[in-house]
């Protein structure tokens, strides 16, 4: 008979899930994970990974199509074949899902194929999927386990999230798209309405529009990306708006009519004024939402609030013996944000010293549009709304010799201080390449750097991060190079 008793046992496989299983293996669990879909989940498959594959073949057509700025000649127009960006896209969404698998194997990490249901603490009944593998390059894992009852001391739920949607904007997968169609279209649209300019709206806006497709984005907050500072959110949208796309604020798509093979969107301004735009497809972009159905999460009385499992700092439930992490477990919705929250569960549940629950103001976020926005801790206004007293430092892209050499001068790196202890309390950047600066200023905020630090810390030159420093002096009347 098989064995189907295991120390922890998660439930799905993205980037919550599979690190969590592999550092519960390296505490000398035995563990299992089940998949009901593909290795990976959302983000390797369908997110984080295949969107920024994406977007490199959307930057290389910029530069291309801008060769003459440095100093190259290219005959003709450079354009783009859908079909092979997205084939790039998907093999590279392959190669790494292949990649979980070898990780399962190394780990000793048993997986089971299926759909899990909590029927009782600490027993889990897996059935045959009700959505198996979308793509020939995902298949189930040869060797894996299957349907069957199978029981664990500690169980933990990292089932993600899916896309949300609006009462009569549902997407339909053809006129009206998730980030699922937009990532694998069978055809480039001429034109294309975005409704959300979150991380998700803005980065497929920015990469259709590198494209060469006519974009609208539809934000019903006051500045796109609405969750960062303003100064920044004001650079990108300039930075954006030069690039063609066309971007509405304090608007919102209040209702959609389809057509044969395109849609009209009623959209309507903070004054009442309601403007009608037809284009060939509309993505929905305005956010997701936990997957907690079909889990069997109520009749076990397991806390839920506003479509997520309530938790703890360590992950756990109001149900012992079961946990939640990633974003079934709440904001904010990222996988890095994740994954350090099962490693945190885990350790906790190992008994491992000095384990903390994670402070969510250090967690950075990164939007890979052109031009990229990075950030970390409390935005100016957030600070001030606080009673903080602050210090900024600002440094220009404009006046660093590596982005001018590049040809990306412009953006902006901004850092926030508090003005009494020096500590570093916000940083917020967009430009070129930020995403790859950011964790500079994550990694001096976790170790509680001061203001002085930073200004004694060498920095190479020439190179990007070189501004971080001058941003730190600026905010001191100490700026060298502006």
């Amino acid at each position: 008979m098989a064995d189907t008793n295991y120390d922890v046992l998660i439930i799905g496989s993205g980037p919550g899930g599979y690190v969590t299983a592999i550092r519960a293996a390296q505490l000398g669990f035995k563990t299992a994970i089940v998949e009901r879909e593909h290795l990976g989940g959302i983000c390797l498959n369908w997110g984080c990974i295949p969107t920024k594959a994406l977007l490199r073949s959307a930057e290389i057509l910029d530069h291309a199509n801008h060769a003459k700025s440095y100093g190259l000649t290219l005959e003709g127009k450079m354009t783009a074949d859908v079909k092979d960006v997205v084939a790039r896209s998907r093999g590279v969404s392959a190669r790494l899902n292949a990649g979980v698998g070898f990780l399962m194997k190394k780990n000793k990490i048993d997986v089971i194929w299926g759909e899990a249901k909590l029927t009782k603490p600490g027993e889990v009944v897996v059935a045959k999927s009700s959505k198996p593998a979308v793509e020939p390059q995902h298949p189930a894992p040869k060797g894996v386990k299957g349907e069957g009852t199978y029981t664990a001391k500690h169980i933990i739920v990292a089932t993600g999230a899916r896309p949300r949607a609006l009462p009569g904007i549902e997407p339909d997968g053809k006129l009206i798209w998730t980030y699922f169609e937009a990532m694998k279209p069978d055809f480039m649209p001429k034109s294309l309405v975005v409704m959300g300019s979150g991380a998700i709206g803005i980065e497929f806006a920015s990469f259709y529009r590198s494209m060469g497709v006519d974009v609208t984005v539809v934000e019903v907050m006051p500045q796109v990306m609405p969750v960062e500072d303003a100064e920044i959110s004001a650079i990108a949208r300039k930075a954006l708006e030069k690039r063609g796309l066309k971007i509405m604020t304090e608007a919102k798509v209040a209702k959609v009519v389809k057509g044969a093979n395109s849609i009209t969107a009623h959209v309507e301004t903070k004054d009442g004024k309601v403007t009608e735009i037809t284009a060939d497809r509309l993505i929905s972009a305005v956010g997701v939402q936990g997957n907690i159905e079909n889990l069997g999460l109520e009749a076990l009385g397991v806390k839920t609030d506003r479509g997520c499992v309530v938790i703890d700092g360590y992950g756990r439930t109001n149900v012992p013996g079961l946990y939640a992490i990633g974003d079934v477990a709440g904001p904010p919705m990222l996988a890095h944000k994740a994954e350090h929250e099962g490693v945190i569960c885990i350790e906790k549940i190992a008994g491992l010293p000095n384990v903390h629950p994670m402070d969510k103001g250090k967690i950075p976020g990164c939007t890979y549009c052109n031009p990229q926005v990075a950030s970390v801790g409390l935005t100016e206004a957030k600070a001030k709304e606080l009673g903080r007293d602050i210090r900024v430092g600002r440094f220009s892209f404009g006046a660093n010799g590596k982005a001018i050499a590049l040809g990306e001068d412009n953006g902006l790196i901004k850092t926030i201080f508090d003005k009494k202890t020096g500590e570093l309390i916000g940083a917020h950047m967009v430009g070129t390449e930020v995403t790859e600066l950011i964790q500079g200023f994550v990694v001096a905020m976790n170790l509680e750097t001061t203001e002085e630090d930073l200004m004694h810390t060498i920095f190479p030159h020439p190179t990007l991060s070189e501004m971080m420093k001058e941003s730190v002096l600026d905010a001191y009347g100490r700026a060298l190079n502006a």
